[in-house]
């Protein structure tokens, strides 16, 4: 591990995670976000359902590493949701397993340290028609619905509330952006710019009004080498302009 150790976020889920650093995506925009304050650290997998989370989760997670992420933030859901293959094969996983497999992600992760912090992204809605459009698929042979998402997005946050975990309602924050089945998917399913700067703004608002000690949200943290340096940028009336300084600026418009 690389010096000096800072706060380990990881984002931990399927392909909507996975692909989080492409399109602009909510893990590069948080990455961004926290430069100089935490690491975010990737794992996650496409194609897979909690049924598969559950099966890696401790080599992922080990109980017994000497460094434990401060927060972990979990998406699994859309491919669970789709609907059964009569084959009895494919990512389907019935709601009842699902949130048993949840609970047990859930258990896990906050047994790893007292300060590791545990937020569920519950499932986004999904646009069918550009689903249709974009896989060849018409609505009839349909494997993701709408409504199956909306399903499986509240019992994750039923879930949530039960076991007083931290949880942004996807399902419901991207359906309140104006024309968002037009500006919130690359495919249909997969989030776009747009749509991640709404995951990233939620995520943020938990963080902030999280009573957590430390806090996480990043104006909580400190910047690592936070002093001003001997190399900033001397303007023309001789005053240094530090780049800790600039990424500030960036960065109000996420407070």
């Amino acid at each position: 591990m690389v010096g000096p150790e800072r706060p380990q976020f990881v984002l931990f889920g399927s392909s909507i995670v996975q692909f989080s650093y492409s399109q602009d995506g909510f893990g590069a925009i948080l990455t961004d976000i926290y430069a100089r304050k935490a690491d975010i650290l990737l794992r996650g997998y496409a194609g897979w359902n909690s049924r598969g989370a559950l099966q890696v989760l401790e080599q992922v997670f080990p109980k017994h590493a000497a460094v434990q992420p401060s927060l972990v933030i979990v998406y699994f859901g859309g491919n669970d949701s789709m609907r059964p293959d009569p084959s009895g094969q494919g990512p389907h996983v019935p709601l009842a397993e699902y949130v048993e497999n949840m609970k047990k992600i859930a258990f896990h992760l906050k047994s790893l340290s007292d300060k590791t912090r545990v937020l569920f992204l519950s499932t986004p809605p999904v646009n069918e028609a550009q689903i249709c459009e974009f896989f060849g698929r018409t609505c009839d042979q349909l494997c993701r619905t709408n409504e199956s998402c909306r399903i499986y997005s509240e019992a994750c946050i039923k879930l949530c509330r039960e076991l007083d975990i931290k949880v942004v309602d996807l399902w419901t924050a991207l359906q309140q952006r104006d024309n968002w089945l037009d500006v919130c998917f690359v495919d249909g399913i997969h989030l776009s710019c747009e749509a991640s700067k709404i995951v990233v703004k939620e995520i943020l608002k938990v963080l902030k009004e999280a009573q957590w000690e430390p806090g996480l949200h990043w104006k909580s943290l400190p910047t690592e080498f936070s002093e001003d340096s001997p190399y900033d940028v001397i303007g023309p009336g001789g005053d240094t302009k530090n780049v800790a300084d600039l990424n500030l600026h960036w960065q109000i418009q996420w407070e």
